[in-house]
């Protein structure tokens, strides 16, 4: 009869290409998940920014004019001491910063004849850029 070994266990070269497969999977699938971080904080600030410009479009509805530049988007969720026709909060928690942890920039009168302008710089803060660094406007 033959002696038949009995395995007990990975050798420790299976172990190593165990862990060098994981390594490259790692290597090739980590830089594309933490690439849709980026766009998913893009699309995070672009549906605030909606929820913002409604809440600033039934604020005008009651008081007849958008919030100015000096009082901002914060008169959304306090009461203005000279607004009388404020019917707010318009809307329900206080006013998020953006993904970036920075604050939405808002501007009356905007630019190109329009209303008002409301964005965010993006990750870098500054105006202009691409991918994750481009600004978000509503």
């Amino acid at each position: 009869m033959k002696n038949h070994r009995l395995s007990r266990g990975f050798t420790l070269l299976e172990l190593l290409v165990v862990l060098l497969i994981i390594a490259l999977l790692a290597g090739y699938v980590g830089p594309k998940l933490f690439g849709e971080v980026g766009k998913a904080k893009t699309k995070t600030a672009a549906s605030q920014l909606k929820s913002i410009a409604d809440a600033l479009d039934h604020y005008r509805l009651d008081t007849g004019h958008y919030p100015s530049t000096e009082q901002g988007i914060d008169v959304l969720t306090k009461k203005p001491g000279d607004e009388p026709k404020w019917q707010g909060p318009y809307l329900m928690k206080d006013v998020p910063a953006d993904p970036w942890d920075r604050p939405y920039v808002y501007s009356k009168p905007g630019e190109n004849g329009r209303d008002y302008d409301l964005l965010t710089l993006g990750a870098d803060g500054k105006a202009g850029g691409t991918g994750e660094d481009s600004d978000v406007s509503y």
